[in-house]
């Protein structure tokens, strides 16, 4: 009994099965025609700068700050000095408060809040926003007085002679002091952060921030860089 059933569930079953394999026939491909209302108005196609990484050795303030932004290229500058070349457009001379603008071998008042002597390098010299700044060619505002007063002193044609040791970092201070309109090939390290200060530690994850070795003027800077206080005069 219990078998005759069974065969008659599958016998009955059989029948709905291929029923739900048979459907209609696929209709035939019908093309639509190519649409012919208004067409969409698309931004034009951006034009991408054509700027250059590197001039010789030396990278563009561009080809830095892409390099130190980029997740391939941002180590290329750990623990290795680099060149960078530029245009000094910026300095902090004027932030440098009264109380730090004074000779060698005074200190500054315990409350001389004073910033690092710095300035700051661009491709061109009329760009104000991509900007690379270059600390530690002077420890402090004291050393640069120091050196414009030696130069001021010297005799007619002697300037470029004048020398001076930072007596907190043992390197000598550049001749001529960085100034505004000048172009120079920096070399150093670069990189978020400069630890030379003798007060916290400067950071620029945007820029970099440049510490200076050596610096070499490809064009010097019209006018002698002063500090407040000090009369500036053509450096030729």
């Amino acid at each position: 009994m219990k078998l005759r059933t069974a065969a008659v569930v599958v016998a009955t079953a059989f029948p709905i099965m291929m029923s739900f394999g048979c459907g209609e026939a696929a209709k035939p491909y019908q093309p639509k025609p190519a649409y012919s209302g208004k067409r969409p108005s698309l931004p034009a196609v951006p034009t991408l700068p054509n700027k250059k990484k590197k001039v010789g050795d030396a990278y563009t303030i561009w080809g830095a700050t892409h390099d130190l932004r980029s997740k391939v290229h941002k180590d290329d500058f750990r623990d290795k000095q680099i060149t960078l070349v530029g245009y000094i457009v910026k300095t902090n001379y004027e932030d440098a408060p009264d109380c730090a603008i004074h000779k060698t071998g005074k200190a500054d008042p315990p409350d001389c809040n004073a910033p690092v002597p710095t300035f700051w390098i661009a491709d061109d010299q009329g760009e104000k926003k991509h900007l690379i700044p270059v600390m530690g060619f002077a420890s402090n505002f004291a050393q640069l007085y120091t050196l414009i007063e030696g130069i001021d002193k010297a005799p007619k044609g002697e300037e470029d002679e004048v020398e001076l040791m930072d007596e907190f970092w043992g390197m000598d201070l550049p001749n001529p002091v960085p100034e505004v309109g000048g172009k120079v090939k920096i070399t150093g390290y670069y990189g978020v952060t400069f630890t030379k200060a003798t007060k916290g530690v400067a950071a620029n994850p945007k820029y970099g921030i440049m510490t200076a070795e050596k610096i070499e003027y490809e064009v010097p800077p019209p006018m002698r860089a002063v500090l407040r206080g000090m009369k500036a005069s053509k450096t030729k």
